[in-house]
């Protein structure tokens, strides 16, 4: 017989919960994490059948219970999670992962130490032709595998909700069978899944040497790739890699106005080597987000600030492992953006040519010791503004009544620890709506 789990949770014995309530940060507000805290190690979470009810002060969390003709002691009712002193923040959320692939490129580490650029690698057909021809060889259930073992390890930092790309595809067979594999992972995984597809990652190899190659490629993005993927029905999102050598900001509009017609939100990279244009076409095409952004121009940062005070503004998601990886210096405009009021979000940007970093906490430090953020700030953009950048922000990303419970237990007295420990996996259980899915590390 199969154990039912309880339909309620307990999470006692917090000394700080951080809640991330109030909505979106931007400006000033980044760094405003909504934290409480009890020196006496008496905070708890309260959650049930999959949603946060209250967090407080235990004896205020009980009463609450109570008065909801709830008893927190009754175990056949509640299951107990004691976080012995810890943090409690809002379960992680990685915007922008490259999850579902074949195939590993360590032999570009050497050829960028040679001296090779991102660019100059992919026209000589690696980078992302590299993975392509692999993923192309690749059955359903070799991806699905493959994107189960990462996601194990993306669950096991923290993270709950994952950003998932096709684009390594670039034709509409494949990148169908990337979208299918999401679809079977986000099925039979504790990690929420978000599937995004992104068909104009590259110029596809049967389409190079033509004189209108990147033009006829997104003829056949818009033509036969996005009405198959919108009968498949698994994407949420339409991507295109904006970006001098690949796709310029009117491709990248041809493709994202096509997406929209089929019902795909845009979002788009942006400006990750050079200034493209691919902040303002985010900015005005009202983009879910607008991501890398390594080097954008003023004239785009001007635009995603004004973009930033809409009700639905552009989330700007920054993904310094990327850079640390390709030992670049640009790690993006993170202060320009904040003091500009643009709400800023953190990825890893996992894939295996230019960022192969399953893991948060990582980048939580990279943002705090290479983009000057605090603690907090860095938080939020893992948490609540991370889940706006994948429109989810009425429902995932922060510990309010009423909110998907999705929790992080970690092995710190403070959240300003997470980023503290470099390296270090401080994760002691996660929470996916309201049920333990990871749980007995650290001790």
């Amino acid at each position: 017989m199969t154990a039912v789990d309880p339909p309620g949770l307990l999470v006692e014995g917090a000394r700080e919960v951080v809640t991330m309530a109030g909505g979106i940060r931007r400006g000033s507000g980044q760094g405003e994490a909504a934290v409480l805290a009890a020196s006496d190690a008496d905070l708890a979470v309260a959650c049930w059948q999959g949603r946060v009810i209250l967090a407080g002060r235990r004896g205020d969390v009980t009463r609450r219970l109570a008065a909801d003709g709830l008893d927190p002691d009754d175990l056949t009712r509640f299951a107990h999670l004691d976080a012995r002193g810890g943090t409690v923040t809002p379960g992680l959320i990685d915007p922008h992962t490259h999850l579902v692939f074949a195939g590993t490129r360590e032999r570009e580490i050497e050829l960028r130490r040679q001296g090779a650029s991102y660019l100059e690698i992919l026209a000589a057909g690696g980078g992302i032709l590299s993975t392509v021809a692999a993923t192309r060889a690749a059955s359903v259930d070799e991806l699905v595998a493959g994107g189960r073992r990462w996601l194990v390890e993306m669950l096991g930092h923290g993270a709950t909700t994952v950003e998932a790309k096709s684009g390594y595809g670039l034709e509409r067979d494949t990148e169908l069978r990337q979208l299918d594999a999401i679809g079977r992972l986000d099925a039979e995984c504790p990690v929420e899944l978000v599937p995004t597809f992104l068909g104009a990652h590259a110029v596809a190899p049967e389409f190079r040497g033509r004189p209108d190659a990147a033009d006829a490629y997104v003829r056949d993005v818009i033509d036969v790739q996005l009405p198959a993927v919108a009968a498949q029905g698994i994407a949420r999102f339409c991507d295109v890699f904006c970006e001098e050598g690949v796709f310029t900001a009117d491709q990248s509009r041809r493709v994202l106005a096509a997406g929209a017609g089929l019902g795909l939100v845009p979002r788009l990279h942006a400006d990750e080597l050079r200034p493209s244009g691919g902040a303002e076409l985010a900015a005005e095409l009202g983009a879910a987000a607008a991501d890398h952004l390594g080097v954008p121009s003023p004239a785009g940062i001007d635009a995603l600030a004004r973009a930033a005070g809409r009700v639905t503004p552009v989330v700007a998601t920054l993904l310094p492992a990327t850079s640390l990886f390709l030992k670049g210096e640009a790690y993006g405009p993170a202060r320009a953006l904040i003091d500009r009021g643009v709400p800023l979000a953190l990825g890893t940007d996992f894939n295996p040519g230019t960022s192969p970093a399953p893991n948060l906490q990582l980048v939580l430090s990279l943002a705090v010791l290479r983009m000057g953020l605090t603690a907090a700030e860095a938080l939020a953009g893992v948490t609540i503004n991370a889940a706006h950048a994948l429109r989810l922000g009425d429902s995932h990303g922060a510990i309010e009544p009423g909110r998907q419970a999705d929790l992080a237990i970690w092995d710190a007295p403070t959240h300003a620890q997470i980023p503290y420990w470099l390296g270090a996996n401080l994760v002691r259980a996660v929470v996916k709506r309201g049920r333990v899915v990871r749980a007995g590390a650290p001790v």
